[in-house]
């Protein structure tokens, strides 16, 4: 079975393992209504499900929710559902990045806005890949999470999958198989500041664990680009200072935002005060065996694992990370 399990991985980037209970078999531990029941009590204590009841799609109250988000995804790229996750559920994701703070790589360098702080000569001297910007922020890898942790679990289940499916207005898309950034957590210290840059997957989720005392605003330009069309000259204005596409998002703890990241630039403005500021970001994407490249890997998450090697090839989009 490893085996084939390693097959597979390398062709669609997870893999599926389905239990069934084998009727007469008196000892299977699997039954499928207490592991079912299982996950749904849990679910519950994390997700606002009375709100926001994502594990049955076709009540008439998600219905309105979906149509509202995927309104404002077809608009704006972004949207934002309130108080989503439970403070509880909050205070534990709090406490599950605390406890590794001192396990969190923290990147201060110079980088463009496609995540890459190489320089390229061969381009003009205001072109956007050759405007190089200081970013300082840092990641609590996936890989570091325990097996037990409250993000990890959230992630990893199909309810949420569907839902921001169904809001996107697109199917299939799958989680990210980047063992490093699929559900990083993402930290920003007091005068760390994240540039103007493009996300290497399609689709981010951010929930945010805690707000700073002052700053770190995100701010975003939808659709500043497309697939097979980089449109570098109104990255560049962006990049100048033009601010006429620029829109603003001030999120709250426990807030829900599902953002087309890989299409729309987007930054987050100094922290200020003596608060960190904590977000997590699970990412989906439309490519199950797609990975970050070695360098951006390297880069953001401060190492490269062989599979980033093995799937470093060029995107079916045709956009630079």
């Amino acid at each position: 079975h490893y085996t084939l399990f390693k097959e597979i991985v390398k062709k669609t980037g997870q893999v599926c393992i389905q239990i069934r209970d084998v009727q007469g078999v008196d000892d299977n531990p699997f039954d499928f209504e207490t592991v079912k029941k299982n996950i749904e009590d849990r679910l519950k204590t994390i997700i606002d499900l009375e709100n926001y009841p994502i594990h049955d799609l076709s009540s008439s109250k998600i219905q309105k929710l979906i149509k509202k988000c995927k309104d404002d995804l077809d608009q704006f790229s972004c949207s934002t559902i309130p108080n989503f996750i439970l403070p509880k559920s909050i205070e534990i994701m709090n406490f599950e990045l605390e406890k590794k703070i001192d396990k969190v790589f923290m990147s201060k360098k110079s980088i463009n806005p496609y995540l890459n702080s190489k320089d390229d000569p061969s381009l003009s001297s205001n072109h956007p890949k050759r405007t190089f910007m200081e970013r300082d922020n840092g990641y609590l890898n996936s890989d570091l999470f325990d097996k037990s942790s409250e993000m990890k679990f959230l992630y990893e289940q199909d309810e949420l999958l569907k839902f921001v499916s169904a809001c996107l207005g697109i199917s299939p898309i799958y989680r990210w198989a980047d063992p490093l950034a699929c559900h990083a957590y993402n930290v920003m210290r007091p005068e760390g500041i994240l540039p103007w840059h493009f996300d290497s997957c399609e689709f981010t989720l951010s929930i945010m664990i805690q707000k700073p005392d002052e700053g770190g605003i995100f701010e975003y330009c939808p659709f500043i680009r497309e697939p097979g069309n980089e449109n570098f000259d109104e990255v560049k204005k962006v990049l100048e200072g033009d601010r006429t596409k620029v829109r603003q998002l001030k999120l709250e703890p426990g807030d829900l935002q599902i953002f087309k990241g890989r299409f729309t630039m987007h930054r987050v403005t100094k922290v200020k005060g003596n608060k960190p500021r904590y977000l997590c970001i699970p990412a989906y994407v439309l490519d199950p065996w797609r990975v970050n490249t070695p360098e951006h890997s390297k880069s953001i998450y401060g190492k490269v694992l062989p599979i980033h090697l093995e799937r470093n090839k060029e995107r079916v989009d045709g956009l630079a990370d």
